[in-house]
């Protein structure tokens, strides 16, 4: 098998939207089978209404409050023979309940500080740090300012992977991605004259495209985008290809996009002036929106693109050395031991990333732990509305399959994390009384190929273990 082993993915966000389309053709074809011939003579006339079908029961209870909480001993005795299992390798873990109070106490745990290579899940503490550092409804504002001649305009980038040429009605890969042709649209409003030349302004990042310990195939493969703070479509060439081939320059793709909406001919390098005035604004979705879609798609582009915000926010350098600074000092900040934390990007592709299964649990603990109040808010609960589902959406749509973790399915939601002998699965699952536990799991030194259907088979068997032996 190849370095990576990643497809293509099925977005949450589309699962959502199928789901909901079912239920409302049920509801329609009731209301169908309602309006029958019979029930039809009978409208207006005053006979006996046709009773409604019985209130459904609900597949899925509530969480308990009460629900007893799974003890050291029950867990290891239901974990250990599978995690001992040759397929995994090297493994480390936690479980945590989320009602615990602090949040942060393992009820179990496998070596839970030692430093592992996590693959994708460190794209949980990129969006903690984000979600922290930000306010979730922020959008990051991508503009057209004036150039240095009077027939000529600056597109300063913003660092928003959503920004898009299709047209209006026509959606990509992101949620409300910002639009070119408005972009556009305000500009010749506000110039009123022929634009001849469109300059791309790059300068809100810095250092190089591409972090240390990314594989020298994975722009061409299509899993990122030499990173620049603008871009099309997350840097891809076909906006609607998860994992597709990508620009090898996305600011100057976006800067020709512009140029042709605006009938330019010419696409230059070059920075804004100082306070210039803004000729066209147009704005991403929300930071809690994006953070969703880079979880639920396990999307890189936008993970990094988040981590240099991070950096932005903080007024440090927002490049890959910065932003991994800022992602750390911010989760510092607010409370967490990152002792054994080793960052070198905010995805995860670089095999240079170390994380202790502890600091995943102690954030996802966070995202999860019930409010004090009913008016507090919950800063980190976008990571969990972005979680795959097991069996649903996501980077989990078709896992959780074989006879030993179909338990799994629709009660377990979690990150998942795939590199060359590296895997890993950190999230939430509610087991057989109703409690919501936390668990982290990091597998290093087997093929993905292995590990991957063995942890769906230890978080499927939290689900369904009451584990209070």
């Amino acid at each position: 098998m190849g370095r990576r082993h990643r497809r293509p993915e099925r977005s949450y966000r589309r699962f959502a939207v199928v789901a909901v389309a079912v239920m409302a053709l049920a509801s329609l074809f009731g209301a169908v089978a309602l309006a029958g011939p019979e029930a039809r003579s009978s409208f207006g006339l005053g006979t006996a209404a046709t009773p409604y079908p019985p209130v459904p029961m609900p597949a899925l209870r509530p969480l308990t409050p009460t629900a007893p909480v799974p003890s050291t001993a029950g867990i290891t005795e239901a974990l250990t023979s599978q995690l001992d299992a040759p397929e995994l390798g090297e493994v480390t873990g936690v479980v945590m309940d989320s009602a615990a109070p602090g949040g942060v106490a393992p009820i179990w745990e496998r070596d839970g500080d030692r430093p592992m290579v996590p693959g994708s899940t460190t794209k949980l503490l990129t969006a903690a740090a984000a979600l922290l550092t930000m306010n979730p409804t922020d959008r990051l504002a991508t503009r057209v300012v004036p150039g240095p001649t009077p027939d000529s305009v600056v597109l300063v980038g913003s660092g928003d992977p959503s920004l898009t040429a299709l047209p209006d009605g026509k959606n990509g890969l992101y949620p409300e991605p910002a639009r070119i042709d408005d972009l556009a649209e305000q500009v010749k409003k506000a110039v009123g004259r022929p634009i001849t030349t469109v300059y791309t302004d790059t300068s809100l990042w810095a250092g190089p495209a591409q972090a240390p310990g990314w594989g020298p195939t994975d722009v061409a493969d299509g899993y990122v985008a030499p990173m620049s703070p603008l871009m099309l479509d997350g840097g891809r060439t076909d906006p609607e290809q998860q994992d597709g081939p990508r620009s090898d320059d996305p600011a100057r793709a976006a800067g020709r996009a512009l140029a042709a909406a605006l009938g330019a001919s010419e696409v230059r390098e070059g920075a804004a002036a100082a306070n210039a005035p803004v000729l066209g604004s147009v704005s991403s979705p929300p930071i809690a929106s994006l953070v969703e879609y880079m979880l639920t798609a396990s999307d890189n582009v936008t993970a990094e693109a988040m981590a240099r915000q991070v950096a932005v926010s903080k007024e440090g350098e927002a490049s890959f050395t910065g932003a991994a600074k800022a992602v750390t000092e911010a989760l510092v900040q607010a409370g967490y031991d990152v002792s054994g934390l080793t960052l070198a990007d905010g995805s995860g592709l670089s095999r240079d990333n170390l994380i202790p299964a502890r600091v995943l649990g102690a954030v996802l603990a966070s995202a999860a732990a019930q409010s004090d109040s009913p008016t507090d808010v919950q800063f980190l609960r976008p990571i969990l509305t972005g979680l795959p589902v097991a069996g649903g959406g996501g980077t989990l749509a078709e896992r959780f399959g074989d006879a030993r973790s179909v338990a799994g399915r629709g009660v377990v939601r979690a990150k998942t994390g795939t590199l060359s002998g590296a895997s890993s699965l950190a999230g939430v699952v509610t087991d057989v009384d109703g409690r919501l536990l936390v668990f982290a799991l990091l597998s290093n030194g087997t093929s993905p190929a292995d590990a991957r259907p063995a942890l769906d088979r230890v978080a499927a068997t939290l689900s369904r273990c009451g584990c209070r032996g």
